[in-house]
């Protein structure tokens, strides 16, 4: 499905950016607003579906609204932070971990992304991605954002953030998530 205009409800380029080059075919656009509602859900589905409703309510009605929701869970975290990612890190991603880890050595990982597209007719659809890692001790690299500095995905040595942009519309989580959502979309309702 081609020529789709999907407004992410979210005011994170970043990951617009992002979801533009795993979604071919699509133009993301920011939704427009000054806040958004807080994210409340105790799942990554439940804030993903949360956001493209509230881009539905404020939004253009012929746009499909995109929601999406991730997380980073960690061992020694007991699996935390988890939905609660973003609000931990405070925008210092990198320095958090590190700091609230410490010497644990359970440092196993894993990214987790939901994805919520909201149709102009108010059919949902809907693709998940995780990807699987470890926390490295020194962050390394330059690309991509976020935990991407001190996440070494499973069977690599470097960082996503030392592997790329490449690497990541490959095999992130929300690449993970973005080709469930492309299929989903392809079976239709």
């Amino acid at each position: 499905m081609g020529g789709v205009i999907a407004v992410l409800c979210s005011s994170n380029e970043h990951k617009a950016c992002e979801l533009e080059r795993l979604l071919p075919g699509w133009t993301i656009e920011l939704l427009d607003v000054d806040a958004f509602p807080p994210e409340t859900g105790a799942t990554y589905y439940d804030n993903a579906v949360a956001k493209a409703l509230f881009g539905r309510d404020v939004g253009t009605p012929d746009a499909w609204m995109l929601g999406e929701d991730s997380g980073i869970e960690v061992d020694g975290l007991d699996g935390g932070p988890g939905v609660h990612s973003a609000r931990s890190a405070a925008g210092d991603e990198v320095g958090w971990m590190l700091r609230t880890l410490g010497d644990d050595d359970r440092r196993g990982a894993r990214y987790v992304c939901e994805l919520v597209a909201l149709a102009p007719d108010a059919r949902e659809f809907r693709g998940t991605g995780t990807v699987s890692g470890r926390i490295g001790h020194v962050p390394r690299g330059h690309e991509g954002f976020g935990f991407d500095p001190v996440f070494v995905p499973d069977g690599e040595e470097r960082t996503v953030a030392e592997l790329g942009d490449g690497w990541k519309a490959e095999h992130s989580h929300r690449a993970n998530a973005a080709r469930g959502l492309l299929a989903a979309v392809a079976a239709g309702p």
